[in-house]
């Protein structure tokens, strides 16, 4: 594959360029006519190109290396429905309001993947901005977004995404269908906001925020770190049923969900 210049490590750039890889990916999300879609990082178009064929209302491609920004504008300067923007996907998604429903794809930098998931699962209101997620992932992440718990691979990433949205497996992807190959393989999940979500919790920051300080000695009992969230409060331990002698991995998605609810009370 030709590069304008070498892949830079520093944005992660490993570009997708298995044409059955990149249909398949196209698929999950359905793009109609009536659609809005969001790349990030579209790289040299190679997914975006496929996005055309199903003609959506609009593109927005947001691509934070300048080179390939200025090659896109390029490629697609004959296509009225792209929309090539060169910021980083986090200060853009920070500063501008999606339209309501996008289908919103990803080859995420495996640099900052987890940071661009939490942004999107943050964002209050979050029902009504996009209508699912399609993002890659390094498959050490995405097993880390899937695990239960009880098991090594389960933590905050987890808890966050399972709280708002139903999450899919699609399919791995080889290292090989990479220009240049990565060291690892990849996987594919999709994101669906949930229609009805059970734990109401009035600032999403503060489940990040629980999640952070019971996982920050996750060899050890929650004990310590339970009781600084709650003041030396025991009472909320009973309240809540939950055994301070477990490690955080031990507790469920819901427990801490219940967790945040009882923060947001006290702190209220």
């Amino acid at each position: 594959m030709y590069f304008l210049n070498r892949p830079k490590k520093n944005l992660g750039q490993n570009f997708l360029t298995d044409q059955n890889i990149i249909k398949k990916i196209v698929t999950i999300g359905c793009v109609e006519k009536s659609k809005t879609v969001l790349e990030i990082g579209p790289g040299y178009g190679n997914l975006t190109k496929e996005i055309l064929n199903y003609k959506p209302k609009k593109i927005f491609a947001v691509e934070k290396d300048k080179d390939l920004f200025f090659y896109l504008k390029d490629c697609f300067e004959n296509f009225k429905n792209i929309k090539v923007i060169n910021d980083d996907i986090l200060d853009y998604l920070k500063k501008k309001s999606l339209e309501k429903k996008v289908i919103i794809f990803g080859n995420l930098p495996y640099n900052i993947s987890t940071q661009i998931l939490a942004s999107l699962i943050l964002t209050k209101n979050l029902n009504p901005l996009y209508e699912v997620l399609i993002f890659m992932f390094q498959k050490e992440v995405a097993d880390r977004i899937l695990a239960k718990s009880g098991s090594k691979s389960y933590g905050r990433l987890s808890i966050l995404s399972n709280w708002k949205l139903d999450i899919k497996k699609h399919f791995d992807v080889s290292r090989n269908c990479f220009s240049p190959k990565p060291n690892i393989n990849s996987s594919i999940l999709s994101f669906k906001p949930k229609k009805k979500i059970l734990f109401k919790i009035k600032n999403p920051n503060n489940l990040e925020l629980v999640t952070r300080i019971l996982f920050s000695n996750r060899r050890k009992m929650i004990n310590k770190n339970f009781l600084k969230l709650f003041k030396n409060n025991k009472n909320i331990a009973d309240d809540l049923k939950i055994n301070l002698n477990k490690r955080p991995e031990e507790l469920s998605n819901e427990m801490f969900y219940k967790i945040t609810q009882k923060y947001e009370e006290l702190v209220n």
